[in-house]
């Protein structure tokens, strides 16, 4: 961890802006679009399937993310997660409610059937990826799903797919925020409660690996800091601020400010239980 913790510190400044294609849901449209921009990224968030051709050949990785599904957007989903594949474009897939319906769990195992890049999802989603109970409704993750215990089963669970999706990174949030890649994994354990009390947090961290992606950082490497880069934005914030609503503002602030000083990575907390 000790040269990753060398390598994250010298992440940002970015040495060019990548063009990032962002298939995701309204709601978190701009907050998505915003953090790409403030960590020095271009997005370009277009799910018409009819430019895809085109943005394929320009583009420098790709985000999808299943929140707010409908027909529509399942097209566009599926579609791009195939292009991505025949194209090999490095691409993340957010599994925002997987398992809690038929239609999101065939089109979120069909995006994971075309090896993306990183596979991610809050604890309780990835948990139902790999088979495993769990309580959460709707989209939330569930608590009793981040004890220690629950955590370790996720992480044997993940290492024993491997063979499955050799090499994609798997990202699971929550409390703990966990990583696996193939026999390995990191647990992550910064950040504050008042994350989960707003919109779009999750599809933060998707959107900053993603960013990473884009301009060639290995994504074992992306995906512990873009975990570790909101997490430790939020904890400035709350330093910061009172209310959610200016919370909610700083954490964005903080996105753009808190790579300034390659310091913020000496509070990063890892630990493999």
């Amino acid at each position: 961890m000790k040269n990753e913790l060398i390598k994250i510190k010298l992440i940002l400044p970015l040495q060019k802006a990548p063009l990032v294609h962002c298939i995701t849901n309204d709601i978190t449209l701009e907050t998505v679009a915003n953090t790409i921009l403030y960590l020095g990224g271009k997005p370009i968030m277009s799910s018409d399937t009819r430019e895809f051709s085109s943005l394929f050949q320009s583009t420098d990785a790709l985000l999808l993310n299943m929140g707010r599904l409908n027909e529509s957007h399942e097209q566009s989903l599926s579609q791009a997660s195939s292009l991505a594949d025949m194209t090999k474009k490095p691409t993340v897939v957010d599994l925002v409610g997987y398992g809690i319906t038929n239609e999101r769990t065939k089109l979120g195992m069909a995006m994971a059937r075309n090896h993306p890049t990183v596979i991610k999802g809050n604890t309780s989603e990835i948990r139902r990826f790999v088979g495993l109970p769990s309580l959460a409704k709707g989209i939330d993750g569930a608590s009793s799903d981040q004890h220690d215990q629950a955590l370790k089963d996720l992480i044997l669970s993940l290492k024993q797919i491997t063979t499955e999706y050799a090499d994609t990174v798997f990202v699971a949030t929550g409390k703990k925020d966990v990583i696996v890649q193939n026999d390995k994994h990191l647990i992550l354990s910064n950040g504050v409660d008042e994350l989960d009390k707003f919109v779009g947090t999750g599809d933060m961290v998707g959107a900053i690996i993603t960013t990473l992606l884009a301009v060639g950082e290995d994504p074992w490497v992306a995906s512990q800091f873009a975990i570790s880069y909101l997490n430790v934005a939020a904890e400035k914030a709350l330093s910061l601020t009172n209310g959610m609503e200016n919370f909610r503002r700083e954490v964005l602030n903080q996105i753009d400010l808190l790579g300034r000083n390659q310091q913020w990575a000496t509070k990063i907390k890892y630990s493999n239980f």
